[in-house]
């Protein structure tokens, strides 16, 4: 997808309508218009990138004190959520659907019902050492 096509990028360029929670310079935080909870909420960097790939990680800090910023107005009494859940999904296999970075800040109450694991398995742990050492490995390639 072109960043001209990006509905995410057209929000934060305010050429899209969008209920927005929070704005800086850097990110912009709008309501997903097919909440899974009330109050589901989008953050984004004000900058395209696809994916965790491509973000400057300059950006990083500022996209999480958003979110953070939003969880703990979620769990004021006002707004009435116990509990929070942030997630990132990078990547078609892992349900991403539109090709900008964002997280999603998900309010979350007692006796909800709602589950992001739903119809996942838990894995046997396997050898955790020679996992976490192929990991560190590869990241430290990856830099």
């Amino acid at each position: 997808m072109s960043i001209d096509a990006c509905v995410f990028c057209e929000i934060a360029a305010d050429r899209s309508p969008a209920h927005i929670v929070y704005s800086d310079e850097r990110v912009i935080a709008f309501l997903d218009r097919a909440p899974i909870a009330r109050g589901h909420t989008l953050v984004i960097p004000r900058r395209h990138s696809s994916g965790l790939s491509d973000l400057d990680p300059s950006l990083g800090t500022p996209l999480f004190s958003a979110a953070q910023r939003i969880a703990d107005a979620m769990k004021t009494p006002g707004f009435g959520a116990d509990g929070v859940n942030l997630a990132v999904n990078d990547g078609r296999a892992a349900m991403q659907t539109v090709f900008h970075t964002h997280m999603h800040v998900v309010p979350r109450r007692s006796g909800d019902k709602l589950t992001f694991a739903k119809g996942l398995l838990t894995r046997r742990a396997g050898d955790l050492s020679a996992v976490a050492a192929d990991l560190r490995e590869l990241i430290g390639a990856a830099r």
